[in-house]
């Protein structure tokens, strides 16, 4: 089960424009209907999440829980998972768990 990604500039710029925000301990979730019947994921780490290796590891994270949460996702939406500067200090303690837990409570 493959998850459609939200891979251009462009459409990154529209949603952070246009989108309702979520915030939770770890991550901001940016929120957008869009037109064309299919849900959509970005995954951002800026550098103020850390290294290569951290930023890598945040946004595999990300996609997990999307993988398995899929089904509590509305269709014809858009979201944008954005790591907070919070996780770089934290990411070695930080199990998945952790992680899941504080984003399903925006989710549902």
């Amino acid at each position: 089960m493959s998850i459609n990604k939200i891979k251009k500039t462009k459409d990154f710029s529209l949603i952070y424009n246009r989108s309702k925000k979520m915030h939770t301990k770890y991550a901001i979730i940016f929120i957008n209907e869009n037109k064309n019947n299919d849900q959509r994921f970005g995954f951002v780490a800026s550098k103020k999440t850390g290294n290569a290796v951290q930023r890598n590891r945040i946004k595999r994270i990300f996609k997990e829980f999307v993988k398995i949460h899929k089904d509590k996702f509305r269709k014809n939406t858009d979201y944008v998972f954005v790591g907070k500067s919070i996780l770089k200090d934290n990411l070695k303690n930080l199990k998945y768990g952790d992680i899941e837990k504080d984003i399903i409570k925006v989710v549902k």
